[in-house]
């Protein structure tokens, strides 16, 4: 299989650190020869690929930006080119690697204990633990402060009851990050498996995310020891933070997809003979959309490679992610239908990779905060007014036309 050839319109190469150029061309030449072959394969059976969790342990790829445990300490921008390529192969790999290093790996580092980071960093590093991060519930989405899983102090330890939903690798786990209500508030705590009243159960029928697994988690009063409270956890904050982390990398994989979109479509419009021997890429139509698709991944990586610096800088803020996330994915969105339209038939086929790309970016348009909700993030901090519930106000009398502008 031949190599990626990468998009790279505006010579960004050179603004790249020689580390995370290193990091991007060994999780892309990964992806060519251990992802692609078997990643259709995936998809049509509805699996993960966890064969390849060995070798994403070796090179680093959970828990990258973590300098201690062996781990390789990488900045954002390197981290955020991994998370590109590994979308480019397919939504559900970067969604594996970024539950377990942003939605588990993180808190875990950033809000427990020395014996939690001690016990569970290494062995999640390694691959040799999996994990799952446990905030959406059936009825709570957009909306997780409404969550209904409870917690409540028992003796020695802690009883949990309550439902999880869409929780990537939840089955695969063998620690659950999950938060609940206490009476201090929402914290975060770490539920293993096998423990007596929790279960798992998978999510099936998805068109979407079929090389991921989609997972369901209940508890039923289940009692976990005191230690297992992420001790440093004090408000549904905390679980934001996670999330922020994780919308960055979701920002670089929509410019993962969208790139393999346009290289799909570029190439087979190049190949495709049609009306008179000519190749299609001839038509003006044709190259409207490669046009289109090609300016877009160039802004999005522009809007990435930002973020990414300033996140090093310790100056990103949540609004800078929604906007990278909401604009990236939406770029991968519409790259995606191009590409459909300049394959016709060959673009519902999955001899190519535009239908499963097409299929996943469903999901992740929706997940960490749908594009709408990030719009409304975006909205407050422009304009000050929270939109997601309006609070009421008494509503002002019309003015009359000859009183506008009057004091």
């Amino acid at each position: 299989m031949s190599r990626f050839p990468g998009v790279d319109f505006l010579d960004l190469d050179p603004l790249l650190s020689d580390e995370a150029r290193l990091a991007r061309d060994a999780v892309r030449a990964f992806v060519d020869e251990m992802v692609m072959p078997i990643i259709e394969e995936c998809h049509r059976e509805g699996r993960t690929p966890v064969e390849l969790v060995p070798e994403m342990a070796r090179l680093g790829l959970f828990g990258a930006t973590i300098a201690e445990y062996d781990l390789p300490g990488l900045d954002n921008v390197a981290y955020g080119l991994i998370m590109q390529e590994l979308e480019r192969g397919d939504s559900g790999l970067r969604s594996f690697v970024s539950v377990q290093s942003s939605l588990v790996m993180y808190p875990i580092y950033a809000f427990g204990s020395q014996q939690q980071k001690d016990r569970w960093i290494p062995a999640l590093g390694r691959g040799e633990a999996i994990g799952c991060f446990g905030l959406t519930e059936p009825d709570f989405g957009s909306n997780p402060g409404g969550m209904r899983t409870t917690a409540r102090r028992d003796g020695d330890g802690w009883i949990l009851n309550g439902t999880k939903q869409w929780i990537t690798n939840g089955t695969l786990a063998d620690v659950a990050v999950v938060w609940a209500k206490t009476d201090d508030g929402v914290r975060g705590f770490l539920v293993e498996k096998g423990t007596p009243g929790f279960s798992a159960r998978d999510q099936h029928g998805k068109f979407s995310l079929r090389a991921s697994t989609t997972s369901e988690l209940a508890f039923q009063d289940c009692r976990i020891p005191a230690a297992n409270l992420l001790p440093e956890t004090s408000g549904l904050k905390n679980a934001l933070m996670c999330l922020n982390q994780a919308r960055y990398g979701i920002a670089w994989g929509g410019i993962g997809a969208a790139m393999a979109c346009y290289v799909a479509a570029r190439d087979y419009a190049m190949e495709r003979v049609q009306f008179g021997g000519q190749p299609i890429a001839c038509h003006q139509l044709v190259q409207e959309k490669l046009v289109w698709m090609l300016s877009e991944i160039t802004k999005g990586q522009l809007l990435a490679l930002r973020v990414g610096q300033l996140k090093d800088q310790g100056k990103a803020r949540h609004y800078h992610i929604s906007m990278a996330k909401r604009n990236n994915v939406w770029v991968a969105r519409e790259s995606a239908k191009l590409a459909r339209e300049i394959l016709g038939a060959n673009g519902i086929v999955d001899d190519y990779p535009v239908i499963r790309h097409m299929l996943n970016v469903e999901s992740v348009y929706t997940y960490e905060g749908t594009h709408d909700i990030h719009t409304l993030i975006l909205g407050e901090h422009i304009t000050g007014i929270p939109a997601f519930n309006p609070p009421e106000r008494t509503p002002k009398r019309a003015a009359r036309p000859a009183e506008v502008g009057r004091e």
